[in-house]
């Protein structure tokens, strides 16, 4: 199974039944996603975990126009932001379930708008934490405000690691705008849930400032492309 980092939060994953796209958010015009929608090869299904613009793009809505089959499987909050009664959507809030033939999406939840995406797709185990994460920013948050930070993290992460173990690949927030701590939740979420590979995501333009860790992906570059 292919992977590729296209910017952000957005990864392709690339299958043999399907393709999925994951928080689109902006890409160069020649990037793997404008190559994926050209080639209406595959079915295709495409996840936005919450309506924050830089998770959530409604460029999206209008690729059901030149897709054979698409899927549409988005954060209940993202809905204000979709008023086409043409499209056919499967909203998802935190526990609830989308499932057909090729893909199980399971909807946890966050520690900052809509959810995050459990993936049963071709036997992987996948994970996309959306914004689930320790956000605090140490060196200038109180210490209520870390603690509460801290608190509902670590009561989010449970709700995953009880049901999602060893996932094949987890993708997962590592902003260094968070300070010196920038790695901590998702170090605390290899604690809990053990996944096979990391791959880390929501840097933005910050790519070369994110430290490599062991076990982790090592971006060098967007649309960059693994096999996992």
């Amino acid at each position: 199974m292919k992977l590729t980092y296209v910017f952000h939060s957005c990864f392709i994953i690339e299958g043999t039944s399907a393709d999925i796209i994951i928080d689109f958010y902006r890409d160069a015009q020649q990037s793997p996603v404008k190559l994926l929608l050209e080639s209406k090869s595959k079915p295709l299904y495409v996840l936005a975990s919450h309506v924050h613009s830089d998770h959530f793009n409604p460029e999206i809505l209008k690729w059901s126009s030149s897709q054979k089959e698409i899927h549409y499987i988005f954060s209940e909050d993202i809905k204000a932001e979709c008023k086409s009664k043409e499209l056919q959507i499967n909203w998802l809030n935190k526990g609830d379930t989308f499932k057909d033939d090729r893909l199980t999406v399971k909807a946890f939840g966050s520690t900052d708008a809509g959810i995050s995406f459990y993936l049963e797709f071709e036997n992987k185990k996948i994970f996309h934490a959306g914004d689930l994460n320790n956000w605090h920013w140490n060196e200038v948050s109180t210490p209520t405000e870390i603690k509460e930070a801290e608190d509902y993290y670590i009561r989010e992460l449970n709700d995953v690691a009880q049901v999602v173990q060893h996932p094949d690949l987890a993708m997962f927030p590592v902003d260094p705008r968070l300070g010196k701590d920038y790695w901590k939740g998702a170090l605390q979420f290899i604690d809990a849930v053990h996944p096979h590979l990391l791959a880390p995501m929501h840097f933005g333009d910050s790519i070369n400032k994110v430290s490599k860790m062991q076990g982790a992906v090592k971006w060098e570059h967007e649309n960059e492309s693994i096999t996992f």
